[in-house]
């Protein structure tokens, strides 16, 4: 579990803007990416011959293209606007998905497409991101409980991601929607960036997702063995989650069911059957 590493953790205060970031990532990463993989599979297209790959900086259109699945998610009237200034405009469009306080200070963020999208790629290939948008360390400090019966995780730690929680839960499935069809081409170019020319950011998104959805419901209290600078998970099956499955399981089984049952609202608004998705799967932690 990556939090028990405590060699890893930042030795100072984390700082506001990490926060935001890792907040922003954390919240939108399981919304726009299950809006994604269900896009992918309800328009499910015949391959055919790759397209060129679009300029880092070319601008988007204004409008998508694609016809809404359903009423309710006609295209955005996105202005044309390059990846390099896209903050603002995305900001005020991402305003409509949450009135959640806390979900206006996080689209704060600077850079909001390329953090998304290098988020992304990290959680598809089972890294935590934290390589490129700093750690995020909540209010308070990890717990842990003894007795007798050994180490275990304090249930009271979740209780530091409550605010991501509330975020994700506030989102409105129908306008994440219709943003993240907006801003297909500009997370396009910024894949493109990154080295996948060529490389449909869509399939990406899938495999994230995949990871995402593969993280366990813990049900019961998660044993703890000491290392020497840390602690690693006694349950073998927690402890072998990719690192970007133990960053979601570390927000406790209500928040691993909250991002989980985003994703069916949204599976739900786009008539997509629930057997296309991956199931959520309850696990019954065992201590050693």
């Amino acid at each position: 579990m990556d939090e028990l590493h405590r060699d890893e953790e930042p030795l100072e205060e984390p700082t506001e803007e990490r926060r935001k970031i890792w907040g922003l990532a954390v919240a939108i990463l399981a919304i726009l990416a299950v809006i994604a993989v269900l896009y992918y599979f309800f328009f499910m297209k015949k391959p055919g011959p790759p397209a060129a790959a679009p300029a880092a900086e070319s601008a988007l259109p204004a409008e998508s293209k694609k016809a809404p699945a359903v009423p309710g998610l006609e295209p955005l009237a996105f202005p044309a606007v390059p990846l390099a200034a896209s903050d603002e405009t995305v900001r005020q469009f991402a305003a409509a998905m949450s009135v959640n306080p806390e979900f206006a200070k996080w689209i704060l963020t600077k850079d909001l497409i390329r953090t998304f999208v290098v988020s992304v790629d990290n959680v598809a290939n089972g890294s935590s991101p934290k390589t490129h948008i700093d750690f995020f360390s909540p209010e308070g400090g990890f717990r842990v409980s003894r007795s007798k019966g050994g180490t275990r995780v304090d249930p009271a730690t979740y209780t530091r991601y409550a605010p991501v929680v509330g975020v994700v839960q506030s989102i409105d499935a129908t306008a994440a929607v219709r943003l993240y069809r907006a801003v297909e081409p500009l997370l396009q170019d910024a894949y493109n960036e990154l080295g996948y020319p060529g490389v449909d950011f869509d399939d990406t998104v899938v495999r994230a997702m995949s990871e995402l959805l593969e993280t366990p419901v813990v049900d019961g209290p998660i044993g703890l063995e000491q290392k020497v600078l840390s602690y690693a998970m006694t349950d073998e099956t927690l402890e072998a989650l990719s690192p970007a499955q133990k960053q979601l399981l570390r927000m406790g089984p209500k928040g691993v069911q909250a991002v989980h049952d985003k994703i069916r609202q949204v599976a739900a608004l786009l008539g997509v059957a629930s057997s296309r998705l991956p199931q959520t799967k309850a696990h019954s932690a065992v201590a050693r």
